[in-house]
């Protein structure tokens, strides 16, 4: 008898999911190429689905056609009467979720990755919606530990009124992959290379965990959203201030209280109000000028998982 706590079933059921934004492009090619020839990211055991979960954006190479997919996976989406009136995207999610939920059930599938650009300095991001979820921060340990000495960064969705309802969401265990920079529309092969890395250490995790191997408990830094600043604007709406220099590509970087954050078209610097530190994320990201984002805020804590494995019967 091992002292782990034990999982009653072992993972089956995977999804990695390109494409939620159609013109983040490494997603939609490693997923294009998978669905062509997906040897490298079977496992034995595994039922592992490469999925375009946005195909009329994927083809019009834009983030969205109706309105934001990753954050149209709520219930009240998801329930609503099927009809052409319906935004495509919200048609998109219910087809989705009858594919790969449906969410909250025990038919959805164990884990989604869904795969994501930024066009901040991000580096390998793993997002995470749920921090007692000892199984992902073990995965994402795995991950972090496999691709040392690149650095990966953990981004802690978890919060009353700014987590939103992710495509992934349907999924038991969501997992999110943002890798940065790259614009919009663009493919970089240095950030192809580090995605399909972060997918090949999670498939190794899982595959190690079916078999049997015991994970020891661990700890994971993770940085947990506080708040979204927007940028400052004039009595039009319009912004009136841009990223600072200093600020500029500073992602997970500590930014203090009277650091420099905005500065204006005649040279005026706006600093960091409050009176802690924080740690900025998606710093001018573009996709997120039309919510009205300029970065995020974020805490730096640490999470701890218990020791854990699949004992099979």
């Amino acid at each position: 008898m091992t002292s782990c706590d034990f999982t009653e079933e072992p993972i089956k059921k995977i999804a990695i999911f390109g494409g939620t934004h159609g013109n983040e492009l490494t997603g939609v090619f490693l997923v294009k190429h998978w669905l062509e020839n997906g040897a490298e990211i079977q496992r034995t055991g595994l039922e592992v689905k490469p999925f375009i979960t946005n195909p009329r954006a994927v083809e019009k190479c834009t983030r969205y056609i109706d309105c934001d997919l990753n954050r149209a996976f709520d219930l009240e989406n998801l329930g609503k009467k099927v009809s052409e009136d319906l935004p495509y995207e919200v048609r998109r999610a219910q087809e989705i979720n009858h594919l790969f939920g449906p969410k909250n059930s025990e038919n959805s599938y164990d884990i989604i990755f869904d795969l994501h650009n930024t066009t901040s300095n991000m580096g390998c991001t793993l997002i995470l919606e749920d921090s007692r979820n000892d199984f992902l921060i073990q995965m994402f340990h795995y991950i972090k530990t496999s691709l040392a000495p690149l650095p990966c960064y953990v981004y802690l969705i978890e919060h009353p009124s700014l987590k939103y309802a992710t495509t992934r969401s349907i999924a038991k265990h969501p997992v999110g992959i943002e890798v940065g920079p790259q614009p919009q529309g663009v493919l970089r092969a240095d950030i192809l290379d580090q995605m399909r890395k972060m997918i090949k250490y999670a498939l190794d995790f899982i595959h190690n965990f079916n078999e049997g191997k015991e994970f020891p408990p661990c700890s994971v830094e993770v940085y947990k959203i506080m708040d979204k600043v927007d940028y400052p604007r004039n009595e039009s709406g319009e912004i009136a201030a841009l990223i600072h220099p200093n600020l500029q590509d500073q992602d997970w970087k500590p930014l203090h209280p009277g650091d420099p954050v905005f500065v204006t078209i005649d040279g005026k610097t706006i600093p960091l109000g409050g009176d802690c530190t924080v740690y900025p994320v998606f710093v001018n990201e573009a996709a997120y000028y039309e919510k009205k984002e300029a970065f995020a805020k974020t805490t730096k804590l640490t999470l701890n998982a218990k020791s854990i494995c699949y004992a099979s019967h």
